[in-house]
């Protein structure tokens, strides 16, 4: 993917220039066209190895509203089924999106951010569907309006909403139940 975006970036270059080669810009497009068929064929590989394995873990994450096919696919791929963490907050511990407080002492005091030592490829799907999610997924709006409302930042907001998606995401898969918006757990006191 990354060298599909570096030969697109090229292929604009020489169209900037005002006198492009034609014999570089043919070259590129058929290179990026080679690129593509790769890049579709490895990932209609992964899907079919990935479906033999967890299909019905990835057709429930599909039933999360924000939660789109690669992001899904990645999911899975990347927790090996979500078999290797026990909990939601270790799931968004290993994708870089829980809160490090900056102290030292009792004067310095620094603003807290996302820690960012995790995966960074899941981090960044989450981060790009937490803009879906705050369309269509209640509990993901609930949290962005509420944090807004009290004068957090847009930003701060969406990745408040990447934790609840991964969170949403944990308990889809290991439940076994289908995503329902007016879903409401047994544990949460009202």
């Amino acid at each position: 993917t990354k060298q599909s975006t570096m030969i697109k970036n090229k292929l604009h270059g020489e169209s900037v220039l005002g006198n492009p080669s034609k014999a570089v810009v043919s070259s590129l497009k058929r290179s990026l066209k080679q690129l593509q068929k790769e890049i579709k064929m490895l990932e209609d590989k992964l899907l079919i190895l990935v479906k033999q394995e967890h299909q019905e873990v990835l057709t429930r994450l599909k039933s999360i509203p924000g939660i789109g096919n690669k992001t899904a696919l990645m999911l899975v791929v990347l927790t090996d089924g979500f078999k290797r963490f026990t909990s939601g907050s270790e799931l968004c511990s290993y994708a870089g999106l829980t809160p490090v407080i900056k102290r030292s002492g009792s004067s310095v005091t620094g603003r807290s951010k996302i820690s960012k030592m995790g995966n960074q490829k899941l981090r960044n799907l989450l981060f790009m569907c937490s803009f879906n999610a705050c369309k269509y997924n209640k509990a993901c709006k609930d949290i962005y309006e509420r944090l807004v409302a009290k004068g957090k930042s847009k930003k701060l907001a969406l990745i408040a909403v990447c934790n609840k998606l991964l969170k949403q995401a944990f308990a889809i898969a290991k439940s076994g139940l289908i995503y329902e918006d007016t879903y409401r757990s047994s544990l949460v006191k009202n």
